[in-house]
């Protein structure tokens, strides 16, 4: 009877998004040795619980940090040029795939810009971002929300999107985690598609916030630095095969890289 028990406690949170993905072999375990199952942290990276606790995936904290004020403190009244280098690239009726979640309204306004003609699909794998852009994008028929790692997320069937958008997510995941994001995102490139990159940049050595941003990386953003040693396209296992166009702003601090095909 016991072992009934422990099958059917699986079952019935199998049905569960949260739980989508996760092995039911690890979720037995869980709950055959008495440990709660918190579908806030299931199914989650490690990298994501020992360094984005605070930020991404505690959902206390997430409802907190989730705001436009938040959001234009962290880039320094940055935010809206910067959500403007993606917004400009979308047309009404574009097919968008973004790889994660972005904090304020972004979400929100790219889903607008595309409009019922058009589809948005926005991946995350945290459960608290799901259920933040699930409140956000709810009442958008046009729009999905998928539990999904940008760097392998299998793409929906027969969608080929117009704009596959990575908006300050490579400065926070490990180096061998950009490499797949990026290809990722590059082998669901259609011919005349375009993949956007916006994060941060090598800073000038004028700029002050480079160094408010080197205590910034040394405290919280251990895999940012990367970005300043390396271009994006060093991430692409086949970036010869597409044309980078990079622009900077504030003094070298981010960067829009645009990709398209070559031929």
């Amino acid at each position: 009877m016991a072992q009934d028990n422990t099958l059917t406690t699986v079952d019935s949170t199998a049905v569960d998004p949260y739980f989508e993905g996760v092995p039911k072999s690890t979720m037995c375990r869980r709950i055959s040795s008495g440990a709660a199952v918190d579908p806030y942290y299931e199914g989650v990276p490690d990298y994501m619980t020992e360094v984005y606790d605070w930020a991404y995936v505690n959902p206390k904290k997430v409802r907190l940090l989730d705001r436009n004020l938040v959001v234009r403190v962290l880039l320094f009244l940055n935010d809206q040029r910067l959500m403007r280098a993606y917004l400009n690239e979308i047309r009404k009726g574009m097919r968008v795939w973004q790889v994660a979640h972005v904090y304020g309204d972004l979400v929100k306004r790219v889903a607008e810009k595309i409009g019922p003609q058009g589809v948005f699909h926005l991946t995350d794998v945290t459960p608290a971002q799901i259920e933040q852009a699930e409140h956000k994008l709810g009442d958008k028929p046009w729009c999905k929300v998928i539990r999904s790692d940008a760097a392998d997320f299998p793409g929906e069937k027969g969608i080929d999107y117009d704009i596959i958008c990575s908006f300050f997510l490579l400065h926070e995941v490990p180096e061998d985690k950009k490499y797949k994001i990026v290809d990722c995102m590059l082998e669901k490139l259609p011919k005349g598609g375009k993949a956007i990159f916006v994060d941060y940049s090598n800073p000038e050595k004028w700029q002050p916030v480079r160094y408010i941003l080197k205590i910034v990386n040394h405290l919280l953003e251990p895999f940012a630095n990367a970005l300043w040693n390396n271009e994006i396209s060093h991430y692409a296992s086949k970036a010869k095969q597409f044309i980078w166009k990079k622009k900077t702003f504030f003094g070298g601090v981010y960067q829009c890289v645009i990709v398209r095909h070559k031929d």
